[in-house]
This record gives structure tokens, sequence and C-alpha cells, in this order.
């Protein structure tokens, strides 16, 4: 899978994320596309190895739907990291 994929799958897991979990986000659109990117990357692996399924493997419904959970797990990390620091 491309890098390209990977940045397409990513945007759309992070929208999709930031719509599964509404709510102020302290990084804006950019931090979003970020983590939907870790995300596919953190769901691919979850689902992968944890699960033996096939991951994230291109620009598919099953792939986006991988990248959400992974996004969302990322989302819901980083909202509990930043508001115990700050």
């Amino acid at each position: 899978m491309g890098i390209l994929t990977w940045i397409l799958v990513g945007l759309v897991a992070g929208l999709l994320g930031k719509i599964a979990m509404p709510g102020p986000d302290p990084g804006g659109v950019i931090l979003t596309v970020i983590i939907g990117i870790a995300g596919a990357i953190v769901g691919g692996l979850v689902v992968n190895q944890l699960l033996g399924g096939p991951g994230v493997t291109g620009f598919n419904l099953p792939s986006i739907l991988v990248a959400t959970l992974g996004s969302i797990i990322l989302l819901a990390l980083y909202r509990f990291v930043t508001r115990r620091v700050a």
C-alpha cells in the first residue's frame, strides 16, 4: 500500500473518528489527520496481530473501518493525556 493511500485512509479515518468523538481537541484539523494516519497503522496492527484479520489493505471499506477504530483509540488516548497534563 502506497504512502498516498495511507494518507487518504488516514484522512477519512481521522474525520470519521472526529465525528464519532465530537468535542474540543487541542490540535485542530491537522492533528486530527495525523491521528487518523497513526490510527490506520495502529488499527491495522491491532486487527492483524490480535484478531488475525487482514488489517489495512488499501482504500476500501474494511480498511477504513479498521483505521477508524485505531483513530478513535488514539483520539481517546490523546484526549486523556492532554487533559491530565493541562
